[in-house]
Formats: C-alpha cells, structure tokens, sequence
C-alpha cells in the first residue's frame, strides 16, 4: 500500500532563505517547522526535503559541504524525534551543467522519492516558497500544495492555499 508523503522545500520552508547557504552557523529555522513537521508525521505522513541547490554548479560550495549540512539539519529533526525519510536535491543549473530532470519545476526528485519510498503522490502535499515547488509537486500529481510567503507580498499562485505561517496549513 502506498503511503503519503509531506515535501518540504529547504531554503525558506525549512529555513530562513539565505542566498547560497552551506554553512551551520548560518542556518536558522523557521519559526513552526518542527510543529508542523510533528503533527504530519503523527498522521502517518513521511517527510522529504526536496531542494534545488544550483549553489553546487555555481562552485559556491561543494557536495560534501551540501552533505554536512544535510546531516547536521537532519539530526536536528532527530533530536525532535521527526524522522526526515530522505533529503533530494538538485545540484544543477540549466546554463551551467545542461538540462536536467530534477531541478524544480521539474517533478524529478519527487517521483525519484515515489519510486524509492513507495509514495502515494496523489494524497501527499508540497510546501515550498517559490512557485517552481508548487509546479514540481503539480506535474508529480500533487493535489495539495501550499505556498509559504511570510512576507504576505504573492498575491496568486496555482497552489491550493498561500499560507504566512507554517501553522496556517494544519491547524
């Protein structure tokens, strides 16, 4: 049977959009993502970070200091007893590296995670800030998809809900 899935962007869903962030020290999370990502993992959802990280193309850092990061974020989530089932990324740039089938808009790492996990895409949600998340977890086959912009600033969107706060999607 398969099962649901939350999809979560990392910079600014996660944390605190900061141009290029690879290191620790700058990572900050956002107010209500623990929250949020407890209550969908006590409705049996599993939760996956999918991320575009074209700071890699860009030679801004590498994929080891992606993947330190990667860990140290996820033992994070540990410590709240929040599994992250796996974080996807993407570390190309159409003008850079060519053309791939991960980077969002495209829906690559999501079916990438259905594939390996089992996903029930239909009845999983996406959460991300840009409407390139949005459109990934569109041509998945998502039906539910939040925007987050705490700004207040989008206006439109083709996601089902743009949201100022995390807790606006689950409470």
């Amino acid at each position: 049977m398969s099962k649901k899935a939350l999809f979560l962007d990392r910079d600014g869903v996660v944390n605190v959009e900061k141009e290029y962030l690879y290191k620790q020290e700058d990572f900050e999370f956002i107010d209500g993502i623990f929250e949020l990502c407890q209550h969908y993992q006590e409705q049996g959802y599993m939760i996956f970070v999918v991320t575009n990280q074209s700071g890699i193309a860009r030679g801004y850092y590498s994929e080891a200091d992606f993947s330190k990061l990667t860990e140290w974020m996820i033992r994070e989530f540990d410590k709240r007893d929040i599994k992250i089932e796996k974080v996807y990324h993407c570390p190309h740039h159409p003008k850079l590296s060519g053309e791939c089938s991960c980077r969002k808009p495209k829906p690559g790492m999501l079916l990438e995670a259905a594939r390996e996990f089992d996903v029930d895409l239909a009845n999983s949600i996406i959460i991300g800030d840009k409407e390139r998340d949005i459109e990934a977890g569109l041509n998945a086959g998502l039906r539910e998809t939040y925007l987050f912009d705490e700004t207040a600033q989008v206006k439109e969107s083709k996601a089902t809900k743009i949201v100022n706060k995390l807790d606006e999607i689950w409470k």
